[in-house]
């Protein structure tokens, strides 16, 4: 069961940077650094995200 709690977490995270990713794009004084780091942390937790599933 604390896979399936782990994987909900990942989602929920994934899902919160992805809202902050479009919340950022909104405002014309975001940092593209900032926006291109997001997007590197969006993509490693849905990396890790489908290795787990994969792994189970």
């Amino acid at each position: 069961m604390a896979l399936a709690s782990h994987l909900e977490e990942l989602q929920r995270k994934h899902g919160d940077i992805e809202r902050e990713i479009d919340e950022a794009l909104t405002h014309p004084s975001t940092d593209e650094l900032e926006i291109t780091a997001l997007k590197r942390r969006k993509l490693a937790l849905k990396d890790e995200i489908e290795k787990l599933k994969t792994r189970h």
